[in-house]
């Protein structure tokens, strides 16, 4: 992954609102003309970057705090950290769909520079990756979806309907995502092949109170209680998928690494 952080943009740390996890991403353009200029000269990508945060920071009517991204992808295949982790976009369109998803741009535009290079869409594919290891979901949508707009334009919204694909040699510069170790005792938690849904023990409401500690209440329409629920195992699924897990690996039951990391207390 190739990042260009706030600090090297020169830019102070973001005075957007805190939030630690989302549903998931949501895909951006810039919905104006970009020059093409930006597809042999990155330092064209930095200037077109700078000039987004400041017309944001320049708009009274809409009052941003910050550049309405979390992360912007060039074509150089350069990831351009706005909000940044853990920070409320101010882009999907009000402030429940703000909730919903971070928001990665693409920086492509409806004239010009309208076709997203593989590069780009490989930085599209980081910033996901980086924002899922620290509280996004499995949600990948266009900015269309849930608000009328043509964002993210008609190639990027195509990328992302077939599921946002990483191309081909634009590796993420991740670790390998961490596989599913066996859980001593896991039977607490499985009835055969099954969650145990709906066995009693302290350990549920523990482990429930931890999970609503650490962004993921969401699931649960009232507080964690002795029993097993669905909600608990949904909000543990999400958690592990928060870490890198993925596939079969970020399913029920828990894995001893995952529960050493939410540090539920012995009771």
């Amino acid at each position: 992954m190739k990042l260009v952080t706030r600090k090297e943009l020169g830019w102070p740390a973001s005075a957007a609102p805190l939030q630690a996890s989302t549903r998931g991403v949501k895909i951006h353009y810039e919905g104006t003309p970009v020059s093409r200029t930006l597809l042999t000269d990155h330092a064209a990508c930095i200037a077109e970057w700078k000039a987004i945060r400041r017309s944001h920071l320049a708009n009274k009517k809409e009052n941003y705090s910050d550049v309405a991204y979390n992360y912007a992808a060039c074509p150089h295949g350069y990831l351009l950290e706005g909000r940044g982790i853990g920070r409320r976009t101010g882009a999907n369109g009000n402030q429940p769909l703000n909730r919903a998803h971070y928001a990665i741009v693409g920086l492509v535009g409806d004239e010009g520079l309208t076709q997203p290079t593989d590069e780009m869409l490989g930085a599209i594919r980081d910033g996901i990756e980086l924002l899922r290891a620290h509280g996004a979901e499995d949600e990948i949508l266009g900015h269309r979806d849930g608000y009328a707009t043509e964002c993210p334009g008609g190639p990027l919204y195509a990328w992302v309907q077939k599921g946002a694909p990483r191309p081909a040699g634009t590796g993420s510069g991740h670790a390998p995502a961490p596989k599913y170790e066996p859980f001593p005792g896991a039977q607490l938690f499985m009835a055969g092949s099954k969650p145990a849904i709906g066995r009693s023990s302290k350990i549920f409401t523990a482990m429930g109170k931890r999970l609503i500690a650490r962004g993921f209440g969401r699931y649960y329409r009232v507080g964690a209680g002795p029993k097993l629920g669905e909600a608990d195992v949904q909000a543990y699924e999400a958690y592990q998928r928060s870490l890198g897990y993925t596939g079969a690996d970020a399913k029920w039951p828990p894995g001893p690494t995952s529960w050493d990391k939410l540090h539920v207390p012995n009771v």
